[in-house]
């Protein structure tokens, strides 16, 4: 009878009215003891009121059952097809849409339900499939920065191919820890592309140097990937750079150079088509011949054997298990290599002196910057023991009991 009589009130009431009585009914029907016929006629009234003119009875009906798992299926439904300001409640919170539901509604939805859908806490694999198929860039930003949906490899994959140039998806899809080795890769040279054109637009750079810095900078990415990270990440990057046309020799040259050679290792597996435990053997042949077979196999140019060579006996003088950590330049195989190609003529040999210097000076620089934040530190720290000479007493007594 209360809710009849409510129906009938609500015929003439103005919408605010209105509104705050939907919201009333809504919260009675999910929270308190009504009969079972009571609850019949409450929810035929809420579902009529999904009908009202006024957007905020229908608002504030979303408001009371969007997270309720007693909401009536009919009612979601039904609110989910309304306007945005009052679907995205509901498509946002609710526990009663299934995954189909929410598939579908991303299909049909417009930019603003499928964020809100993106939004939602352990958000299917499913769910998150297709909104990178069919999913506006705000969504795919919102759902790349949804650390608890379960997005699969080729969905992110799908989501940087849609949307490559939008730089706030590149860096929401940079922050997930679950993002694959070569889409990673794939990211990186896009952002130095970006930032080349950007530079070169302006006129700092000409085109020629900001295309050669972008490159340095993506191999600089790549080896200290293939460097840090699982066993397999390195044959995916490989393959991410062989499909982008960035696998270069001078690539795999400065993985060996950098004391850091999984990505060159990887690399001359694709190249070759030998397994890598195969490659691992020839490159570690200290007598230099499994080198020359292995680097013919990958049909690697002729003009640029001699620094591989010359890389890979430093290398085995040095040991390759030993890890750099940096992913710089090491200057003492890098000055084995110049050695050794020091005296080679011709176009190719002077492109080859060209690159290996401008890596020297690149590691020189390097050298100079970790050099000088270190005398920083040692004047900065010089300067707080004068202001204060009790510090360097504590730090000989922690040094002690360190030692103790």
């Amino acid at each position: 009878m209360i809710v009849r009589r409510f129906l009938l009130w609500a015929r003439t009431a103005n919408a605010e009215a209105r509104a705050s009585g939907a919201a009333a009914l809504a919260g009675a029907y999910l929270r308190s003891g009504m009969a079972e016929e009571d609850r019949r006629e409450a929810e035929t009234a809420l579902i009529s009121l999904v009908d009202d003119p006024s957007p905020l009875v229908r608002r504030a009906i979303a408001e009371e059952v969007a997270a309720s798992h007693r909401a009536p299926r009919t009612l979601i439904l039904s609110l989910i097809a309304d306007q945005s300001d009052v679907s995205t409640l509901v498509l946002a919170h609710s526990p009663v849409l299934t995954e189909a539901d929410l598939v579908d509604a991303a299909a049909v939805g417009d930019a603003l339900a499928q964020r809100a859908i993106a939004l939602r806490p352990n958000l299917s694999s499913g769910v998150a499939a297709a909104l990178a198929e069919v999913g506006h860039v705000e969504a795919l930003v919102t759902l790349a920065s949804n650390r608890s949906a379960d997005i699969p490899d080729f969905s992110l994959e799908r989501m940087f191919e849609r949307e490559s140039e939008s730089g706030a998806l590149r860096e929401a899809l940079l922050g997930r820890p679950d993002l694959p080795p070569g889409l990673r890769q794939a990211i990186a040279a896009r952002m130095s592309d970006a930032l080349a054109s950007f530079v070169s637009g302006c006129g700092w750079l000409t085109p020629e140097r900001s295309a050669r810095l972008a490159r340095e900078s993506t191999e600089r990415v790549a080896v200290s990937l293939a460097a840090g990270g699982a066993e397999s990440d390195a044959p995916a990057i490989v393959e991410c750079l062989r499909t982008l046309g960035r696998l270069t020799p001078g690539l795999m040259l400065r993985s060996l150079l950098s004391a850091e050679p999984a990505l060159a290792e990887a690399a001359f597996a694709s190249l070759s088509g030998l397994p890598p435990a195969r490659v691992t053997a020839l490159l570690r042949d200290r007598s230099g011949g499994g080198m020359k077979a292995l680097y013919r196999k990958a049909g690697m140019p002729a003009s640029l054997q001699p620094a591989f060579a010359a890389a890979v006996a430093a290398l085995n003088v040095v040991g390759f298990a030993r890890v750099s950590g940096s992913s710089g330049i090491d200057r003492a195989i890098l000055s084995a290599v110049l050695f050794a190609c020091e005296q080679l003529e011709g176009p190719e040999a002077d492109a080859l002196n060209g690159l290996l210097r401008r890596l020297d000076a690149e590691a020189a620089r390097e050298e100079a910057r970790v050099m000088a934040d270190s005398l920083a530190d040692d004047a900065a720290f010089a300067f707080l023991v004068e202001a204060d000479p009790s510090l360097l007493v504590e730090l000989e007594a922690d040094e002690v009991r360190v030692a103790a």
